[in-house]
């Protein structure tokens, strides 16, 4: 299956909501600290007979600071949504020219941006999260915060809004909490304390609005049901480094994938005994960076330390040409 050498070390990739084909890829110099970033834009060439190109480049934005992790637009096709590490978050326009491009860049952390996430229900709005233990909320028609949620003691490392409710969404911190928010209130909702060291992921399930999924630097991955979560629904183990992030199936309820400091990337159903469905060991490097896609099922696409980013179907083999 493809797999594209990036110049720099791939930090997150994502799949488009609106093209099967395309993706995009945030990556930082040096291994993020220190040196410039660059975000990609890749194409799959149709699988139907041989390519000499399997992925290409569609357009790619260079930035002064690295790049940790990217969101599409969930209501434009051509919009992204770069977290860089200078503290900014910059919006880019594909059918702009670069020279156009980033359309806007907002500098209002104060220390590196970790994550971005679109809403996918109100489709005006994302969220991002730092290093600077906030979560801030942006609209694309205002060029300021709409509003900055600080409670977390420590870095936050992921926020992802539910899939079904329009103001809630949930943040993974190194303080060692997931925190659950909805934008109505003024403070958080729920504090869980999902893991006894940093958590690095988190990411709600996309058929049941009140589960959701933690990963840590304890190597282990768990399952919580927001309406008691004095004990995880489950509690994954199998990978031997950090879990760097965790994501739920887009099309089915018990199935997510995971990637570690460990090199790999592993696939999970946590409803069954035997957990671990798929294991993948083909970065060289951390994999920090995975997705699933939602327009092709089984479709996965990875990232890591080692400059290359793969795009695979589950149950083949990542390297295959």
């Amino acid at each position: 299956m493809p797999a594209f050498k990036t110049p720099f070390n791939g930090y997150s990739v994502k799949f488009s909501p609106f093209y099967e084909n395309r993706l995009a890829v945030a990556t930082a110099q040096n291994f993020g600290i220190l040196g410039n970033g660059r975000l990609h834009v890749l194409e799959l060439s149709p699988s139907a007979g041989p390519s000499p190109t399997p992925v290409s480049e569609l357009a790619a934005y260079d930035t002064a600071d690295g790049v940790y992790d990217v969101a599409w637009s969930e209501s434009h096709d051509n919009l992204i949504v770069a977290a860089i590490a200078d503290g900014s978050v910059k919006l880019y326009d594909l059918a702009l020219p670069p020279s156009a491009n980033p359309i806007r860049s907002l500098q209002e952390h104060t220390r590196e941006v970790q994550s971005a996430d679109y809403n996918p229900v109100r489709r005006d709005s994302f969220i991002t999260s730092s290093w600077d233990d906030t979560i801030k909320l942006w609209t694309l028609d205002r060029p300021t915060s709409v509003r900055t949620f600080k409670e977390h003691a420590y870095c936050v490392y992921g926020a992802v809004w539910n899939p079904r409710h329009g103001d809630v969404f949930a943040s993974s911190s190194g303080d060692c909490t997931v925190r659950i928010w909805d934008v109505r209130e003024p403070g958080s909702t729920m504090i869980i304390p999902a893991h006894e060291f940093e958590i690095l992921s988190c990411d709600w399930n996309k058929y049941d609005d009140c589960c959701i999924v933690t990963g840590s630097v304890d190597k282990s991955i768990k399952v919580w049901d927001v309406r008691s979560f004095r004990v995880p629904v489950s509690v994954l183990n199998g990978h031997r480094y950090a879990v760097r992030k965790v994501k739920f199936s887009p099309h089915r309820q018990s199935l997510l994938v995971s990637c570690s400091y460990d090199m790999s990337v592993c696939l999970w159903d946590y409803m069954v005994e035997d957990a671990l469905v798929g294991r993948y060991d083909h970065h060289t490097e951390f994999a920090v960076g995975v997705d699933m896609s939602v327009l092709v099922d089984g479709l996965l696409a990875s990232t890591g330390w080692d400059e290359l980013v793969y795009v695979w179907q589950h149950g083949t083999d990542p390297r295959a040409p």
